[in-house]
C-alpha cells in the first residue's frame, strides 16, 4: 500500500486535532500581527505625524515582507521539507515583532515589519499545503476551512488588544506589541516534535522515513502498520527553484496558476484595504477613537462564524462554490458599506463585509493547496499567497491617497470592483476538487 493510500486511510485522531491546533495557532498569531497595525496606525500617525500617504506606506511594510516571505517559503519547502520553513518562519516574525515595539522613528518601524511580516508570510503560505497532505479527502475541506479559522480569532485579539491597551497611554502601543510576539516562543516550542509531511518525503525518496512517521501514526490511532514497501513509490527528486516556476507556466497549470493568482490578488486587496483601515477611516467619519475600537471588536468577531461556516461549507458545497458564493456576497457587503449613512448601518455592512470576507479565505487556503501536486505544491502555494500580498502592499497606498479624493464611497466602491474579478476568476476557471485526493486531483495535469 502506498503512502498516499495509507494517509487516505486515516481515521480523524487526537494526531490530526494536535495538527490544527499547532498549525491554528501559527495562523492565529499571524492574523493578530497583522491586525494589530490597524489599531496602532492612529497613534503612530499622531507621534511621528505622518501624512495618509506615509501612513499607508506603514501600513504596506507587512505586506513587502509578505510578498518575500511567502515566495521564498513556497520554493524552500519543496526542495527542504516543510516543518523546518515553517519552525524559522516563526522564529522571523516573532523576532521582527518584538523588535519594531522600541522603535524611535517610522523608518526603523518600517523596516522591523517587514521583517516580521517575512516570517508571518512564510508561516502563512506553508501551514496549509504541509497540513493538508496529513489528512483524507473526506474532510480535507473541513478541517483546512477550520485550520484557516484561527485567523479569526487573531484578529478579534488584536481589536481586544487595541481597545484596552493602545487609548490608555502613550506607550500602549508599544504594550500591545510586545504582548503580540511574546507567546510565539512557546509555539515554537510545542512544535518540536511535528513530523515532516510524509507525502513528500516519498515524493523526495525518502521512503524510509516517511513509513516511519506513518508507522508512529497508524500505531497512535490503532492501525497495524504495513510492513514497508519501498518499491510501492515512485521516488522523484525536486526540482531546482528555476525549473518549479517554469513549471507553473507549463501548458498544464498555466490555467490554474492565472486562476488562483487572480483569486489571491482580489481577496487579499478587497481584505486589506477593508481591515488595514478600518480604525482610521472610522474615526475619519467621526468616531472617537474608542468608539471606533469599539465598532472594530464588533466587526472583527463576525469572522469566526464566517471562517467555520465556510469551513462547513467547503465539505457540503464543494470549495469552488463555498469560495464563489461567498466572495460575491463580500462585493454586495462592499457596496452596502459604502452607501452606509449611519453608525448601525456602518457596522452591520462593515460586520457583514468580515463574516464573507473571511469566509472566502476559508475556502481560498483549502482550495489552493489541492490544485497542485506534492513536489509543486509548496511552490504554487507559496507564489499565490506572494503574488496575493501584492493587494495587501497596495491596498493601504492607494486607500491613503484615494480617501481625500473620494471619501468613504469611493473606497469601497473600489473594493467591490476588485472583489469582482476574484469571482470570475474562480467561475470560469476554477477545477473542482471535492472528495478527491490530492493524488486524483494531480492525475488530471
Amino acid at each position: 500500500m502506498s503512502i498516499a493510500d495509507r494517509l487516505e486511510n486515516l481515521p480523524f485522531s487526537r494526531f490530526h486535532s494536535r495538527l490544527l491546533l499547532l498549525g491554528g495557532l501559527g495562523y492565529c498569531f499571524d492574523g493578530l500581527d497583522g491586525a494589530i497595525l490597524a489599531f496602532i496606525m492612529p497613534p503612530l500617525q499622531k507621534l511621528w505625524g505622518l501624512s495618509t500617504a506615509e501612513l499607508g506606506l506603514l501600513g504596506s511594510a507587512a505586506f513587502l515582507g509578505y510578498f518575500v516571505g511567502a515566495l521564498s517559503a513556497g520554493m524552500l519547502a519543496d526542495r527542504y521539507g516543510r516543518r523546518p520553513v515553517m519552525m524559522w518562519a516563526l522564529a522571523c516574525y516573532c523576532i521582527g515583532s518584538f523588535v519594531s515595539a522600541f522603535c524611535g522613528s517610522w523608518h526603523g518601524f518600517v523596516l522591523c515589519r517587514i521583517i516580521a511580516g517575512a516570517g508571518t508570510g512564510a508561516e502563512s503560505a506553508i501551514i496549509a499545503p504541509y497540513l493538508s497532505e496529513f489528512v483524507s479527502k473526506r474532510y480535507r475541506g473541513a478541517f483546512t476551512g477550520a485550520l484557516a479559522g484561527f485567523f479569526s480569532f487573531g484578529f478579534l485579539a488584536a481589536a481586544v488588544l487595541g481597545y484596552m491597551l493602545v487609548p490608555g497611554s502613550a506607550n500602549g502601543w508599544r504594550v500591545a506589541l510586545v504582548v503580540t510576539s511574546c507567546p510565539v516562543i512557546m509555539l515554537l516550542w510545542w512544535r518540536r516534535s511535528l513530523p515532516e509531511s510524509p507525502r513528500w518525503l516519498a515524493k523526495t525518496g525518502q521512503y524510509a522515513e516517511a513509513h516511519t512517521v506513518l508507522c508512529t501514526i497508524e500505531r497512535a490511532v490503532g492501525i497495524r502498520p504495513p510492513e514497508p514497501m519501498p518499491d510501492a513509490e515512485i521516488n522523484e527528486v525536486v526540482p531546482a527553484f528555476s525549473a518549479q516556476m517554469g513549471r507553473l507556466w507549463k501548458t498544464k497549470f498555466r490555467k490554474v496558476t492565472l486562476m488562483t493568482w487572480s483569486l489571491w490578488i482580489s481577496v487579499t486587496f478587497g481584505y486589506y484595504a477593508f481591515f488595514s483601515w478600518l480604525p482610521t477611516l472610522l474615526i475619519a467619519r467621526g468616531f472617537t477613537i474608542t468608539h471606533s475600537f469599539g465598532f472594530s471588536i464588533a466587526i472583527c468577531a463576525a469572522q469566526i462564524p464566517g471562517y467555520f461556516s465556510a469551513a462547513s461549507c467547503n465539505e457540503r458545497f464543494g470549495r469552488k462554490m463555498t469560495v464563489s458564493v461567498y466572495l460575491l456576497a463580500g462585493v454586495i457587503s462592499a457596496f452596502g458599506l459604502a452607501f452606509a449613512g449611519s453608525p448601525l448601518a456602518i457596522l452591520v455592512t462593515g460586520m457583514l463585509l468580515s463574516f464573507f470576507m473571511n469566509g472566502t479565505y476559508a475556502g481560498v487556503y483549502a482550495y489552493t493547496p489541492e490544485i497542485f501536486p506534492t513536489d509543486l505544491r509548496g511552490t504554487a502555494m507559496g507564489m499565490a499567497s506572494a503574488i496575493g500580498r501584492v493587494g495587501a502592499i497596495f491596498a493601504p497606498v492607494l486607500i491613503g491617497i484615494l480617501y481625500p479624493q473620494t471619501g468613504f464611497m469611493g473606497v469601497f466602491c473600489l473594493t467591490a470592483a476588485v472583489l469582482l474579478l476574484g469571482v470570475a476568476s474562480i467561475v470560469i476557471f476554477g477545477p473542482s476538487t471535492t472528495n478527491r485526493s490530492l493524488e486524483e486531483i494531480a492525475g488530471e495535469y
